[in-house]
């Protein structure tokens, strides 16, 4: 197979690569697309479980259509942690939560040597991948792209009591968190239609299928890059060597940089020690990634709350500020409007999962998947399992993470060790979160719904140390890993991608995934993802 054959080949179709393939094809270009998951060519075709928007089932560890990774969150935390692994990635099994990064996310990498992706520069690509049914009328969004964006309004008392429980604390409204304004609570955009998640796949990919120029090849996993005279010319896969002109690696913050280290690009030490041979020294590739810590303040409803069938499980979300901290709003919270034994429903086996205790119960892959967890945060999870949640994030970390190579064989996890609350102002901003949650819940608003707030003692949440340790104990991630390959200027030893996310050191090669942003957005990444596909289009 020669390298005319292909001008592009795009290692994982997920939200960036999806993007970029498609307006690659649009612009003449003949791309290949490698997923190592299910190929589903057209949205009828994939299974229930991934077109359903009302459950998360296909977010279980152990489901054939995720990475379950294991990560160690903190020294003595480890945890299940779960990435798309069929057409679409991520988009296609997460919360369908389709929110913009803020714009001072984005002037923040333009000052740190990245001025081709400030605020204004990415605003038209935002706008290009979208079709907003509330806002798409409005300067700075889109009316016609092909993700479509609504708010979900759903007849459920908690996000009408929430949003007055925000409003009794003082907190101003965000009816419209993709516009760039002041933060505050409002409904959160979501890449839903009529009940179904509209995956990249599904927005990109399959208008494009039959096009002469677009190839994907599901099933088909990728071992390393093919490096020849110091240019990419291809990949290698189980079934042998594929040639393209250029090669495009987008699968996601984890898989990617593995695929880097793998090729002989990372840490030159690293690399030895895992037995690659030492391709090109980048320190930056693994290295100082972030993600998003959170955990859940969990309450006993007063009375039966509906929860019919199609009912989505997100629907509003405060953004605000810690004290003190300087960000624009480095704190989420978040209320889920069904416990997880009803989003945990997998529609492929005609039942639910009755959280992740009994997730264990269910397979040997997801026993695999879930090694390591805590027994008693299992137990804990089983335990509350129709309790509802306030999710608390923490959305601008100063812990950095960091992903290894163990081994050089492809079928080895890296090691993913987010080291989340190292730093001090981490701990004590997280902490104001869990106690804004418990304020929330404490409102006039709330009390007619709130039976009990559960598993968080009045006397641990008065006390700092207390409170660490309760976090501690039922640390979670929101799975926003990000910047493992990041982007920056020549002067910035850790910048792996040029602005272009061209890789330094290697003709030829690019990364275009989460794994370029310099530091996670401050709201979910899912929409930023897209935009970096588009964006990087832009910049071929």
């Amino acid at each position: 197979m020669s390298t005319e054959e292909w001008d592009v080949v795009v290692v994982g179709a997920g939200s960036s690569g999806c993007a970029l393939a498609a307006r690659l094809v649009d612009a003449g270009r003949r791309v290949l697309v490698l997923e190592a998951g299910a190929d589903h060519p057209q949205p009828a075709d994939f299974p229930a479980t991934l077109r359903d928007a009302a459950t998360l089932g296909a977010a279980t560890p152990g489901h054939p259509a995720n990475w379950s990774y294991t990560a160690q969150l903190a020294e003595d935390v480890s945890y299940p942690v779960v990435r798309g692994r069929v057409l679409g990635g991520s988009s296609a099994i997460n919360g369908s939560y389709f929110v913009r990064g803020a714009p001072a996310d984005f002037d923040g990498w333009a000052a740190a040597g990245n001025d081709l992706w400030s605020a204004a520069a990415v605003l038209p690509a935002f706008c290009r991948s979208e079709a907003d049914a509330d806002f798409g009328h409005r300067p700075g969004h889109g009316t016609d792209g092909p993700v479509p964006v609504r708010r979900s309004r759903p007849d459920h008392p908690v996000p009408d009591a929430f949003a007055a429980a925000c409003e009794e604390l003082g907190f101003p409204a965000e009816p419209d968190k993709n516009a760039g304004g002041p933060a505050g609570h409002g409904p959160i955009p979501l890449n839903v239609a009529d009940g179904v998640r509209v995956n990249a796949a599904m927005a990109y990919l399959s208008p494009r299928r039959g096009s002469p120029l677009l190839t994907v090849r599901g099933g088909t996993r990728v071992t390393r890059v093919v490096v020849e005279g110091g240019r990419a010319v291809g990949v290698q896969t189980a079934d042998g060597v594929v040639r393209a002109g250029e090669v495009v690696l987008a699968a996601g913050a984890v898989a990617t940089p593995h695929l880097l280290m793998l090729s002989g690009i990372g840490p030159a030490e690293q690399l030895r020690a895992a037995g690659v041979p030492v391709l090109v020294d980048a320190p930056g590739v693994g290295a100082e990634f972030t993600d998003h810590p959170d955990l859940y303040v969990t309450w006993q409803p007063g009375r039966r709350l509906p929860t019919p069938r199609g009912m989505l499980p997100l629907a509003t979300a405060l953004n605000t500020a810690a004290t003190g901290s300087g960000q624009v709003a480095d704190l989420e919270v978040m209320p889920w409007l069904k416990p997880f034994s009803k989003v945990l429903l997998d529609r492929s086996s005609g039942g639910p999962l009755a959280g992740v205790g009994e997730a264990v119960r269910r397979s040997a892959g997801t026993l695999r998947a879930l090694r390591g967890a805590s027994l008693h945060r299992l137990l804990d999870q089983a335990r509350r399992r129709d309790d509802l949640y306030l999710a608390v994030a923490l959305q601008q970390e100063e812990s950095r993470g960091r992903l290894t190579l163990t081994s050089a064989d492809p079928g080895v996890q890296p090691r993913i060790e987010h080291r989340y609350l190292t730093e001090a102002a981490d701990r004590r901003r997280l902490r104001e979160g869990v106690r804004l949650a418990a304020e929330l819940l404490r409102t006039a608003a709330f009390a007619p719904l709130v039976a009990e707030r559960t598993g968080l003692p009045d006397e641990v949440l008065a006390d700092d140390r207390e409170l660490d340790r309760w976090t501690r104990r039922h640390l979670a991630t929101a799975i926003h890993l990000a910047g493992s390959a990041r982007m920056g200027p020549e002067s910035d030893p850790g910048a792996v991608v040029d602005q272009r996310l061209r890789v330094r050191g290697v003709e030829g090669l690019r990364v275009v995934d989460t794994s370029v942003m310099p530091q996670v957005t401050s709201r979910g990444p899912a929409a930023t993802a897209v935009m970096i596909g588009e964006r990087a289009a832009e910049l071929w």
